[in-house]
């Protein structure tokens, strides 16, 4: 099963079942019930942790067709765009200048003062 059949098929049970398909806030606290039992289905080392994983995916795929993004063109598209992301993977030296790559564009960052991190710790 693809994402976008999974994801209208949690639909249709949600409707069929009478679950909730219009309350959004509800749907994401409900996701995040889901993440803290499958936490600790994991820290407990049950052996229901990939239903409790079911659940979440189940939970995510639903609050998806409610707030109406199809979850398989988002995920198809970040994984994408993560792939043409390449980073440095070294520290740069005390002043030495830095460079990201992003999307296929090198952006030039001097060192020192002008960088956020810089500011936000200067006076530390």
């Amino acid at each position: 099963m693809d994402i976008r059949s999974a994801q209208k098929r949690a639909w249709q049970n949600k409707v069929a079942k009478g679950f909730n398909t219009t309350d959004i806030p509800l749907e994401f606290c409900l996701l995040q019930g889901e993440m803290a039992e499958a936490f600790d289905a994991w820290r407990r080392d049950r052996e229901d942790l990939g239903e409790e994983l079911a659940d979440v995916a189940i939970y995510l795929l639903g609050l998806a067709e409610m707030t109406g993004f199809d979850l398989q063109d988002e995920i198809e598209a970040k994984m994408a765009n993560r792939e043409r992301r390449r980073r440095l993977s070294h520290q740069p030296r005390r002043g030495a200048l830095t460079y990201k790559v992003f999307s296929g564009k090198l952006i030039h960052r001097p060192p020192g003062p002008s960088t956020p991190h810089s500011r936000m710790c200067a006076g530390r």
